[in-house]
């Protein structure tokens, strides 16, 4: 299942093939707002995240009408193409009701099950301690694949989502190859890669977890340990020092607290930072920003070569649009941009859910499976299939 577009070096905007329109429908409904557009006027040329920011800013300007707005996913890979369009319109359509979370019958396989990851965590952080190429810290990831009996609607799964008021939720249209059914990008994301209104530009990374419970004493318990754990914080630091050197060249103040606080959504504790800055430049656009930061150490890892290299040599299914970001970019240069996690893949009665973990020197691999097993329980919960195994 292709998840690329043809590559385009036309600065112009990529006329969109036919297609239904109900299929084209996005969403990013975020706690401040709420963004809804449908239909398809137009494709972003396809391209590297380091390119982001010149071609939405040709696109605009070769632009003949039309939402000035461009919506859609950037890939994990920095170096795969990534999927804008410019929407026909913008506005609320009639969503579909959440309903209850009923059990999605087919199967579900994990990829690769948990001692297969167990082992691969091991090797990583063999490859920490060995110091090669200077990996300090890599985002292991795994998936489950979900064959259902019926076809997923999207949206429903969105809503479901959305009953946690702490997350950002998405629903993304992903180019497929010809003939094959269409695709979604569908999650329920907590971590914000980047926002510019103005000159004002915002981050809000989350790195370090636990899972939380549902007694009281214990949730307690496991948000003490997770803001005293050493091993967490190192991962976090690497995420905040990474967007910080980012942003620091490109803005006259940055500010971001010595130490990071607790972030909780309806499954997870994580530990956030809230970095907030102005740039010096209003030039700088929302998208030039994405490509600049993703991925961050958050999805990927420290230093990015090294990360990357041991994400494609120890992870056994492609990433694809997972840990990617999802969001939009205007003419003017504002844009949001979420980082896509806690999501699914969907395409017909095919689903592929990921979860990852931050691997670095101090990581037990038992507790890496234990993290991304929690990290899917958001999905499994809108599904209907929180007692599914994920082993």
């Amino acid at each position: 299942m292709s998840e690329q577009l043809g590559r385009s070096s036309a600065a112009e905007p990529v006329a969109a093939p036919p297609r239904n329109a109900a299929e084209e429908r996005f969403l990013l409904a975020a706690p401040s707002r709420r963004l809804e557009a449908a239909g398809c006027l137009a494709r972003l040329p396809a391209g590297r995240a380091d390119t982001l920011g010149a071609r939405v800013a040709r696109f605009f300007a070769a632009s003949a009408g039309g939402p000035g707005l461009l919506v859609g996913a950037l890939p994990f890979d920095p170096e795969r193409d990534d999927a804008l369009y410019q929407p026909a319109r913008v506005g609320a359509w009639t969503a579909p009701a959440p309903g209850r979370a009923t059990p999605v019958p087919g199967t579900a396989i994990p990829e690769p099950d948990a001692s297969a990851y167990a082992d691969a965590v091991a090797r990583c952080v063999a490859r920490i301690g060995a110091g090669d190429d200077g990996l300090r810290k890599a985002v292991l990831a795994r998936s489950l694949r979900v064959e259902a009996a019926a076809a997923v609607d999207p949206y429903r799964l969105a809503a479901r989502l959305g009953e946690d008021p702490s997350v950002t939720t998405y629903v993304v249209p992903l180019p497929v190859a010809a003939g094959e059914a269409p695709a979604w990008l569908v999650g329920a994301s907590p971590e914000l890669l980047v926002s510019r209104r103005g000159d004002a530009v915002v981050s809000h990374p989350l790195a370090g977890s636990a899972r939380r419970s549902r007694d009281a004493g214990e949730d307690a318990r496991a948000a003490e340990a997770l803001l005293a754990s050493a091993k967490d914080h190192d991962e976090h630091r690497y995420v905040v020092e990474a967007i910080l050197d980012a942003l620091a060249p490109l803005c006259r103040q940055l500010q971001a607290p010595a130490r990071p606080s607790l972030h909780a959504t309806a499954t997870m504790w994580h530990l956030g930072t809230y970095i907030a800055g102005t740039l010096k430049d209003r030039e700088v656009s929302a998208a030039q920003l994405a490509g600049l930061l993703h991925p961050t150490p958050a999805v990927c890892g420290t230093p990015r070569p090294a990360a990357l290299a041991a994400i494609r040599a120890l992870e056994p299914v492609d990433r694809g649009f997972y840990a990617g970001a999802v969001g939009w970019a205007d003419a003017a240069g504002d844009g949001d941009w979420y980082v896509s996690i806690r999501c699914a893949r969907v395409q017909g009665r095919a689903m592929r859910l990921f979860a990852g973990a931050g691997i670095v020197a101090g990581s037990q691999p038992d507790a890496e499976v234990d993290e991304t097993a929690a990290k899917f329980m958001a999905l499994l919960n809108a599904l209907g299939l929180d007692g599914v195994r994920t082993a």
